[in-house]
């Protein structure tokens, strides 16, 4: 394929700066002049989209060999003449950081109107390669469409081909496979201005981050030269002739033409002032001046002056060069400005004003508009090269800061009030001298059955399909193809500060007055305790942060890898160890399994501490654990070993996905009961028997009891429950660490051990803390509707394996919550 496309080197494009090349070349000063056109293809606009792909880093590719990226785009609504087309392209850096990564050059495809990367090699993973390429591509409006109502879908393919060990010249020369692909849409609303960073990720077999940041602004679609050098302003009076004497034309056919330049009008000067307001924010963020627009008067100092009405609309406070606001200005006869903000864009209140001028007016203000467009929008493009860098660090804060917004769709928070400790219901409980005393528990605090939960969820998730989703910002169409079947999650946070324990409090049940403690978004906010500090570590050193990822029974090493990947996204200087130590080994006991993962961790900790030791030392280590199903249970485990009480202290986040804390005292899944029994006859799993609290005539000697009265918990500044109501293999009240209703109404031993082990784990959550610590329940549903009826939904397996063969819910919970994660 690559054969038969043309390579096209054009000339340097002054605007951009040096280095740059431009497709198509631009016409030549002395070329002869285009035949003449009518005024309505003087009309004619264009958005242009600037890409700039400034880096491509590997994740979690499977496969070495040689990739490239393909972007393409195309007006949502389709028809004749619906691709974009690449007009120009800026190679502003060196590609590679090796001679070998990097083989060839960019192309351009005539026949689809794409744009595809130079081919870069990919060797090994977190592998960076920089791109640093932008691509500008021309959408015209159809003919009659200002402004356009129409969305574009922006297309970006993963192109792959293998290592041969024939030379680079035969690789070069074969055809690259599709190997993903990712689509954003751009609505309407974004289309007159759009300057936001766009992380690519493809899915979740090509884990990779391209790093691009997308502008857009609404232009003319050409500089046309007049009929015998004429200027421009004396073109602007033959196209105003031409409309409002033209012979042929009728009445109807004027005043069409006449909404559509107004139309054209106000597009054009909401587009400007987008551009205008995002110069002036850059400038500020900077605090760097824009030194083309530094000298340049916008408010229109041109040769020939236009009519006193039309002065009001084409006048602004200069775009970014002073760094001043927008200048409000009255109209005349009307008590409101011209200019309102909605959306992001400057949109006119009304259009009496423009109905009011003449074509000549109109005309002479599409002319004027697009000279400060193309003068802007050429600075723009200047100063963003002179600061790259910092604008993109500023477009990627502000990114991440708007998905917790745009996310919140899919996210229900929740306050609820939570007992210093549960009780069970014990009115016709026989007499005992048992801790728990006789009082019953509130119907306030009943916890939620799994069927409410999935009632809720299917509610919200039947609002969000009836919901028109109508933003300015771009869409990712991984969530936005079909918004209702993404993950809903329903978040839990407590309307209070949870109380310290004391020991004088064991048998009451304490509530809080939520004015009397502050709470906070992201779930349970405790008192800190004043805290001693030690030495004052070296200033220069880093913080070894390292997050470690514990497979389930009869797992991989790399399940947990694609919650891994949203962790690196968030604080890609994090070192994970995907643990292997109990790979095949899940079967046996959890003390011999914790003890494993202990000194698996331990030794990872020691050799990452070695290496900082020889290159300047670090100041302090932040360890974080995630776990999958049992995994969970080995993680604790592990956490009462002895070579891990040097670490307790550096303990930070830890993130349960579906973990049976609280073993299988009460599972309401008969079908996976019976495989749990099976398991345990014929297998002689002994963890099996440890989850069923059966490995022990006396509860209170089993292993899950004596687990739960271990610090294991405590020592973490950040907890975060997941679980699903549709995960059948593990009891929704055991990954939520929260009460079972029928262990409150159970008045033998098995129904003590429960509440028990409930407490415990509680009051490990509630112990004081040096530091504000955060604890979050998250109830993740999966759409199901798609799924087929078969053994695994039945017995409830589809959702306990979906946690890892998806990441949207993970993206939603880290990325609205990522001070937990760095």
């Amino acid at each position: 394929m690559f054969r038969r496309l043309r390579l096209l080197i054009g000339g340097l494009n002054g605007r951009a700066g040096g280095g740059g090349r431009l497709y198509p070349p631009p016409l030549p000063p002395d070329a002869s002049a285009p035949p003449p056109r009518r005024a309505a293809d003087m009309l004619e606009t264009a958005h242009e989209v600037a890409i700039y792909i400034h880096k491509f880093h590997n994740l979690d590719l499977f496969q070495q060999g040689w990739y490239q990226i393909k972007i393409s785009m195309r007006w949502e609504d389709g028809g004749q003449g619906s691709t974009g087309t690449p007009s120009r392209v800026v190679q502003y850096e060196v590609p590679g950081s090796a001679s070998d990564e990097v083989l060839g050059v960019w192309r351009i495809d005539d026949a689809d109107h794409s744009f595809s990367t130079q081919p870069f090699r990919i060797k090994y993973a977190r592998q960076d390669v920089l791109l640093s390429v932008m691509i500008s591509f021309n959408l015209v409006l159809a003919k009659d469409e200002s402004p356009s109502t129409s969305a574009v879908l922006l297309k970006f393919e993963l192109l792959y081909a293998p290592v041969l060990e024939s030379s680079i010249e035969l690789q070069a020369s074969l055809d690259p496979l599709p190997a993903a692909v990712h689509e954003f849409r751009i609505p309407p609303k974004a289309l007159l201005g759009l300057h936001t960073y766009c992380p690519v990720h493809f899915d979740s077999f090509h884990s990779v981050l391209v790093d691009l940041s997308i502008h857009m602004v609404h232009l003319r679609a050409g500089t046309y030269t007049a009929r015998k050098a004429a200027s421009g302003y004396n073109m602007v009076e033959d196209m105003a002739g031409e409309i409002n004497n033209g012979p042929s034309q009728s009445s109807a056919q004027r005043m069409h033409m006449t909404t559509k330049a107004i139309g054209i009008v106000k597009s054009l000067i909401a587009s400007r002032d987008v551009l205008c307001e995002e110069l002036q924010k850059l400038s500020k963020v900077l605090n760097k001046n824009i030194e083309d627009l530094s000298d340049t008067d916008l408010n229109l100092g041109e040769k020939k002056s236009v009519g006193s009405s039309l002065m009001p609309i084409l006048s602004t406070s200069n775009a970014g060069a002073s760094g001043t606001s927008m200048v409000e200005r009255q109209l005349p006869g009307d008590s409101q400005n011209g200019l309102e903000k909605s959306n992001g864009n400057m949109y006119f209140e009304n259009d009496i004003l423009l109905q009011s001028l003449s074509m000549e007016e109109l005309l002479d203000a599409f002319h004027s508009v697009g000279n400060q467009l193309s003068l802007l929008w050429n600075a723009f493009l200047k100063f963003h090269r002179a600061n790259r860098k910092m604008i993109l660090e500023y477009l990627k804060e502000a990114w991440a800061n708007d998905r917790k917004t745009e996310w919140s769709i899919w996210m229900v928070h929740s306050k609820i009030d939570i007992p210093h400790r549960y009780l069970r219901s014990g009115v016709d409980e026989p007499s005992h001298h048992s801790v728990l005393a006789r009082v019953s528990l509130p119907r306030r605090f009943s916890p939620d059955t799994a069927q409410n939960v999935m009632t809720r969820a299917d509610l919200h998730r039947k609002s969000i399909s009836q919901m028109k989703i109508n933003n300015s910002a771009i869409q990712d169409m991984h969530i936005f193809s079909d918004p209702s079947r993404v993950p809903v999650i329903l978040v839990e946070q407590n309307a209070m500060n949870l109380p310290l324990r004391s020991v004088s409090c064991d048998s009451a049940l304490t509530n809080l007055d939520p004015k009397d403690s502050p709470t906070t978004l992201m779930g349970h906010e405790f008192r800190p305790v004043p805290k001693s500090f030690g030495a004052t570590p070296q200033r220069n050193s880093r913080v070894l942060k390292v997050v470690v990822f514990v497979h389930g029974f009869q797992g991989h090493h790399l399940d947990l890898r694609l919650v891994r990947n949203q962790w690196l996204l968030i604080d890609p200087g994090t070192d994970c160890l995907m643990s292997e130590t109990n790979e095949e080994k899940t079967s046996g006991d959890f003390r011999e399994m914790g003890n494993r993962l202990a000194e698996e961790v331990t030794a990872f900790l020691k050799k990452k501490m070695d290496k900082l030791s020889r290159s300047g030392g670090y100041r302090d280590i932040k360890l974080s654990f995630v776990g999958h199903s049992i995994g969970n249970i080995i993680i604790r485990s592990a956490l009462t070993e002895r070579v891990m009480e040097p670490f307790l202290k550096n303990l930070y986040t830890y993130m349960s996905i579906s973990g049976p804390h609280l073993g299988y005292l009460y599972s309401s899944n008969s079908l996976f009961n019976s495989g749990l029994w099976l398991l345990k006859k014929l297998k002689n799993a002994q963890c099996i028997h440890q989850l069923t609290l059966t490995d022990d005539p006396d509860l209170h000697n089993t292993f899950f009891y004596k687990l739960c009265k271990q610090k294991t918990l405590e020592y973490f500044k950040n907890i975060i429950l997941l679980s699903s109501p549709q995960d059948g293999y593990v009891p929704y009240h055991s990954a939520r660490i929260d009460l079972c209703q029928a262990s409150s109404y159970d008045y033998s031993m098995k129904g003590q051990v429960f509440t028990e082990m409930l407490n415990n784990c509680l009051d490990q959550i509630r112990a004081p803390s040096s530091e504000r610590r955060t604890f979050m329940r998250c109830d993740v549903n999966f759409d199901t509707s798609s799924q087929a009826k078969n053994l695994n939904t039945i017995i409830g397996r589809a959702a306990h394996i979906e946690f890892l063969e998806t990441d949207l819910f993970a993206k939603f919970i880290m990325w609205s919550f990522s001070e937990l994660f760095r």
